[in-house]
């Protein structure tokens, strides 16, 4: 892992669902890392022991049997770390994450300007919206924020939210940002200031992922 990382960059940066990650690995919400942990970024093999329970599970079922209900542990004492980039998580057994699965009311622009590189399957995985240095930059809708950095090679200062369990949005090449990890946002908030891409052309770059696949944002944006 890299400085800073958090999981959901580390799933923007392989392109996965930070679902599929968690599941991978073990990771429970709310989806809490650290420094010099390691991770699985395939499907783990399917062992004996692991075929073993799920037939029993699947005879148990069959056979009518109700099975054993475990027991519900007391609450569970809450620990804190520091990661490599100073930011303390805390891990617990409640998610820290606010945004669920409600549906997505509406969506707004993320700045003014003329879209200067549109979504391409094959190549570019958003769009770039030109405009002017340091104008705002604008969440789309409401949901919380997962990544706050520069740890992604060739985003720059970038933005992650979260808005439900499916769809994330992203705001690249920010000249500075206004939000950090774990702030609650709402749609039409201005979260930072627009900065220069790999041109050097004052720009914003912008996407939307759902499942973990790069979508075309014109597709929710308002006509």
């Amino acid at each position: 892992m890299r400085r800073g990382d958090t999981l959901y960059s580390i799933a923007w940066r392989f392109g996965f669902d930070y679902r599929q990650i968690a599941a991978w690995n073990g990771i429970r919400a709310p989806y809490t890392i650290y420094p010099g942990q390691r991770l699985r970024l395939t499907r783990p093999p399917r062992t004996p022991a692991t075929q073993t329970a799920q037939r029993s599970s699947s005879g148990a079922a069959q056979s009518g049997k109700p099975r054993a209900t475990p027991k519900k542990s007391a609450s569970q004492p809450v620990s804190s770390e520091k990661t490599s980039s100073g930011t303390t998580l805390k891990k617990s057994g409640k998610p820290a994450a606010k945004g669920g699965n409600a549906p997505i009311k509406r969506w707004h622009w993320p700045t003014r300007g003329k879209v200067v590189t549109s979504f391409s399957k094959s190549g570019g995985k958003g769009i770039d919206i030109a405009g002017k240095l340091g104008q705002p930059i604008l969440a789309v809708s409401d949901g919380d924020v997962v990544y706050s950095g520069s740890g992604l090679i060739g985003y720059g200062q970038l933005i992650i939210v979260k808005h439900n369990k499916r769809y994330l949005s992203a705001y690249a090449h920010n000249n500075k940002i206004l939000v950090k990890e774990g702030d609650t946002v709402k749609g039409g908030q201005r979260i930072a200031e627009m900065g220069r891409g790999g041109s050097n052309q004052a720009l914003l770059h912008f996407e939307i992922r759902r499942d973990g696949r790069p979508i075309d944002p014109m597709r929710y944006l308002p006509k």
